[in-house]
């Protein structure tokens, strides 16, 4: 079991920044992938960003290509997500997500962290 923390959400103005982190903790060397994902109020839950736990390549949803920037701190056992540029719509509940090596789906997910930008 891999066990997932977020923190860092909160209320900002358009146009400020906030970096979210994620800990996680127990079979985290099983871990081969870690996401970033979000849900706004009445829609389905998006992909953000992920981040390979090894080699740190990355991938970005297009909507945050640009302005969010995904990365770890593997002695750490966290994954950030560094969001500038925040935009009204980027205001959603932000979710961890950690991959496991031989799994080809999200297998372990946080609480969730409220990200909310006012115009």
């Amino acid at each position: 079991q891999v066990h997932l923390v977020e923190s860092g959400g909160g209320l900002v103005q358009a146009g400020d920044s906030l970096r979210l982190s994620c800990a996680a903790s127990g079979r985290t060397f099983s871990v081969f992938f870690m996401g970033w994902f979000r849900q706004a109020p009445g829609k389905e839950r998006e992909f953000v960003a992920v981040i390979s736990w090894s080699g740190g390549s990355t991938n970005y949803a297009d909507s945050v290509k640009g302005r969010f920037t995904i990365s770890r701190d593997n002695a750490k056992d966290t994954v950030y997500l560094q969001m500038n540029s925040l935009k009204p719509e980027d205001t959603a509940v932000y979710y961890c997500a950690a991959m496991d090596r031989d799994s080809r789906s999200y297998d372990y997910w946080g609480q969730g962290t409220q990200v909310t930008v006012s115009s």
